[in-house]
């Protein structure tokens, strides 16, 4: 799946998914400047550009098509959009928006059939390769750094859409297999799937009792966790990924690292934030604005102008009208669009 390289195009998905998650203003004597629609947009964009706040300003600032289609009155202060992240991206309020999110993409038919879920860390800094490991002195040897903690981020996505269902946020190393069952849990209350890949660091008999038992979801999972040993491996499910373990269904497993890559490369494979809280709400934004580069697109073309864009399925019913839009062509990349409403 590839994702969309239009900011026009992100912008108004992050509209439309702002619009069904959250009000437009935190409390009814709010100075209303502007909504959180159009902030978090405005975050959506800052990590679209791999910028940082005073970055995202000054682009606003240099398009003015783009204030146009936000119809932000007025381009808001770095510090305005600071204090937003701070509020948007809280815990509560990116579930609300991943939620948002996976209606706009998925609709009413919340079910796919194979999932995957992987794990990866981020730098904490933007320093180059060779600054980490560079030399003091010709004699002396190479220099490395190592990082005792790093951001982590694990996700579970859609092999077919790479579209990512649930994510955790939290520091490095730490282990896998602690984190399978609050991330199957949350990804099952939103979609439901048939089968779960996950690679060797995952693999516990808990978790495939967890999965199957539980919630009839079938696990693929390699019995490798642990030392090596010529004895078969401990429980029903674990013995029975040794003897029938379905390669070519696990094979799809590396869309996974694809959606990883994807984010990565992307967005950066390092965070801004310093503190831990500040880290994690980087993470989640980063999971927010990789769905949003990947949602159903719609083709839609400005009234005046013939350059095309791209528009989130849903948010048809209203941008229209707001933003003086005219669609002219419908072409959707789904094999079981909804109905126009």
């Amino acid at each position: 799946m590839t994702t969309s390289k239009s900011p026009k195009a992100v912008a108004l998905a992050a509209l439309v998914a702002a619009r069904r998650a959250l009000p437009a203003y935190t409390h009814q004597n709010s100075p209303k400047k502007f909504t959180q629609h159009q902030l978090f947009a405005c975050l959506v964009l800052k990590n679209f550009w791999r910028t940082d706040y005073r970055g995202v300003v000054a682009q606003l600032l240099d398009n003015p098509s783009l204030i146009q289609v936000l119809a932000l009155r007025s381009i808001p202060h770095f510090t305005t959009l600071q204090k937003a992240a701070r509020r948007l991206l809280t815990g509560d309020q990116a579930r609300r928006l991943l939620d948002a999110t996976i209606r706009e993409q998925f609709g009413r038919k919340r079910r796919i059939r194979c999932g995957a879920i992987d794990s990866t860390g981020l730098e904490s800094s933007c320093a180059s390769g060779y600054f980490v490991r560079r030399r003091a002195a010709i004699e002396s040897a190479w220099k490395t750094v190592v990082y005792s903690r790093y951001p982590k981020l694990s996700v579970v996505c859609d092999v077919r859409t790479h579209f990512v269902l649930a994510y955790r946020d939290g520091r490095g190393p730490s282990a896998e297999v602690t984190e399978f069952r609050p991330l199957l849990a949350d990804a099952l209350a939103r979609v439901r799937f048939a089968v779960l890949l996950a690679d060797a660091g995952f693999d516990s008999e808990a978790n495939h009792v967890f999965a199957r038992e539980g919630h009839g979801v079938r696990t693929i999972i390699p019995p490798r966790r642990g030392r090596p040993s010529n004895k078969p491996a401990g429980g029903r499910y674990r013995r029975l990924m040794e003897s029938r373990f379905d390669s070519s269904a696990y094979a799809n497993r590396a869309q996974v690292e694809t959606v990883i890559s994807m984010i990565k490369r992307r967005q950066g494979a390092h965070v801004c934030g310093v503190t831990y809280w500040s880290q994690c709400r980087d993470l989640r934004l980063k999971v927010l604005t990789h769905n949003l580069m990947i949602l159903v697109l719609i083709q839609v073309f400005y009234r005046a102008v013939l350059t095309p864009f791209v528009l989130s399925r849903t948010g048809r019913r209203s941008l229209d009208a707001d933003l003086g839009l005219c669609v002219f062509c419908l072409q959707f990349k789904t094999s079981n669009p909804a109905g126009l409403k």
